[in-house]
């Protein structure tokens, strides 16, 4: 399941899941968190608005995160994670990562655009199952998070600052790249998050 939080572009994510034959539906409702086996928490869009309208969802978002569910971030669904973020003032994170999210220097263009080295650091994470150590993939963020619990990182992209494009914790996982928009490296990271759903 998508969750839906009146932000961001849900139907690219949503394509890129049915193109490998996932059963995906997008919904806010809290019955239906509990009825999917995984939850998505797609990104594109401003952490102010997105944190405020996820934070009715909370409640019932952590009971799944609590039982073990898969949780899927995507970009700003990754920030969303986090403890704190300084876009457009502090604002309250949901927490599961400890960190903030931080703007890019300014020794870079902003917002960081288009395609950048992902480098794994965890090969041996089931989310970058049959991916090379180095792989390409594709960012759209103006913000980074910078995370208290370096055991949390898989992997590792550099743009003016060395920040983590890939977390995880326990049945938690999050991107700061968009799968959906990273061609066949992207697709496959999807596909090995849906299998370890299917185990």
């Amino acid at each position: 399941m998508i969750v839906d939080y009146c932000i961001g572009n849900l139907r690219s994510i949503q394509k890129a899941l049915e193109t490998l034959d996932a059963d995906v539906f997008i919904s806010s409702q809290e019955e239906d968190l509990k009825k999917a086996d995984a939850l998505i928490l797609p990104g594109v869009g401003a952490f102010r608005d997105a944190v405020k309208n996820i934070m009715a969802l909370k409640p019932a978002l952590f009971q799944q995160i609590e039982s073990g569910k898969s949780i899927l971030g995507i970009c700003l669904g990754l920030q969303l994670l986090f403890t704190q973020s300084t876009e457009g003032g502090v604002h309250e994170g949901l927490n599961v990562f400890q960190g903030q999210i931080l703007r890019l220097p300014e020794s870079v263009k902003v917002p960081h655009m288009g395609w950048n080295t992902l480098k794994i650091i965890d090969s041996s994470h089931h989310l970058v199952e049959g991916l090379a150590k180095e792989e390409y993939v594709y960012f759209a963020h103006s913000y980074y998070g910078k995370i208290d619990d370096k055991r949390t990182v898989v992997a590792l992209t550099e743009y003016g600052v060395e920040f983590p494009s890939i977390l995880a914790k326990k049945n938690v996982v999050a991107t700061q790249f968009h799968p959906e928009k990273s061609g066949k490296t992207g697709l496959m990271i999807l596909k090995n998050f849906l299998n370890y759903v299917k185990r």
